[in-house]
């Protein structure tokens, strides 16, 4: 099948949606489907975010996307995020009348009210039109889909995640004191938390802690600063990557997940697949992976998260790792597969061949 993806998270960026959708490219392409990949990065006019100038607005991109979506003729189109470059993605669709699928990769609504005075309800009612004629809306956990049912979406499939278990790895773990030990000099137990510093990610309520050893943070972001700044008890390594990622999460003692926004959140997963326990709220992800696998400790919203983090100091390693061992990113690709909105194979043929007239015909088009 030939995939077009649209995308507004894309390198440099490192989340969660760029790591899940990069995986599930390489498991598919292995089954022999050939993609298109439309980012802000390739070839787009862009403007920074406001308040979050890392991330890069595509601007005037419907000519530019309806000329790729021309030339690649793709099968099946997925639009993964609600940016504005998904939403050039999505018009070109709807004028053309070809099918397409979405995913709801991040809490929307709460992202957008956590850094600009804009009520939630109107981020649900924004999300809610841009999904609204999308074939599946892929969802990554059962909880969430639950509550996007609540706010009347409509199309909504399940679509889990995986986790690298060759590169997250207990195997990794450097024991305090010996060579490599990313954590030379500091107090254990080692308290950890990694992704985007930023505001939507509540990391304020680890960073606040009482907790006997040292809090780490590994990552970048627009509050890293101010972090910095106010709690000086608390060691900000910066972004890692690959092995050198992989031994911080296996060498420490508990992985700290404080958010409240996250879909899924892919670190959960990595934490356990390198052996260290997970303490984070009952939020959307983690109530749907952490009760019952003993990999884990779930603090209800509000509630004492130290005491969560303190007893995961009591949990199996091997049972992180066993748990995280049933996580693919081989089912994961295949779901998202099963998931797509190709357009029927019988009309793929006849579809071309009208766009490809009409261009002939009349070239010119709307340039936004």
């Amino acid at each position: 099948m030939r995939i077009m993806l649209v995308t507004d998270a894309w390198d440099p960026q490192v989340n969660g949606v760029v790591r899940t959708m990069k995986r599930v490219i390489a498991e598919t392409e292995a089954m022999g489907h050939v993609w298109e990949i439309v980012h802000p990065g390739d070839g787009f006019m862009t403007m920074p975010l406001p308040t979050y100038p890392e991330i890069k607005l595509a601007m005037f991109a419907r000519r530019k996307i309806r000329e790729r979506f021309d030339a690649f003729e793709p099968d099946a189109v997925h639009i993964a995020t609600e940016g504005t470059l998904g939403m050039a993605g999505r018009a070109v669709c709807l004028t053309e009348k070809h099918p397409f699928s979405t995913a709801y990769h991040t809490r929307f609504p709460e992202y957008v009210s956590a850094r600009l005075p804009v009520p939630v309800s109107w981020g649900y009612s924004f999300v809610r039109w841009f999904h609204k004629y999308s074939g599946k809306v892929m969802v990554a956990t059962p909880s969430l889909l639950d509550e996007l049912r609540q706010q009347r979406f409509i199309n909504l499939v399940s679509w889990s995640r995986g986790v690298d278990t060759e590169l997250f790895n207990p195997a990794k773990r450097i024991e305090e004191g010996q060579p490599g030990d990313p954590f030379a000099g500091m107090k254990r137990p080692i308290y950890l938390n990694v992704g985007r510093v930023a505001v939507e990610k509540n990391i304020e309520s680890f960073t606040g802690l009482d907790l006997p050893g040292t809090k780490v943070i590994v990552g970048d972001g627009p509050q890293l600063e101010e972090l910095k700044r106010k709690y000086k008890d608390v060691v900000f390594l910066g972004a890692k990557f690959g092995d050198d990622l992989a031994a911080h999460y296996a060498s420490a003692d508990v992985f700290v997940f404080p958010s409240l926004t996250d879909t899924f959140g892919l670190v959960v997963l990595e934490a356990m697949a390198a052996g260290t326990p997970v303490a984070a709220y009952d939020a959307t992800g983690p109530r749907d992976v952490i009760p019952g696998s003993g990999a884990g400790t779930i603090t209800p919203v509000g509630g004492n998260l130290r005491q969560g983090v303190l007893d995961c100091l009591e949990l199996s390693r091997e049972t992180c790792r066993a748990y995280a061992e049933t996580y693919s990113w081989r089912a994961c690709a295949e779901a998202f597969i099963e998931n797509l909105q190709p357009l029927p194979a019988p009309e793929r043929k006849r579809f071309w061949q009208k766009i490809r007239i009409r261009r002939r015909r009349s070239p010119a088009g709307p340039g936004f």
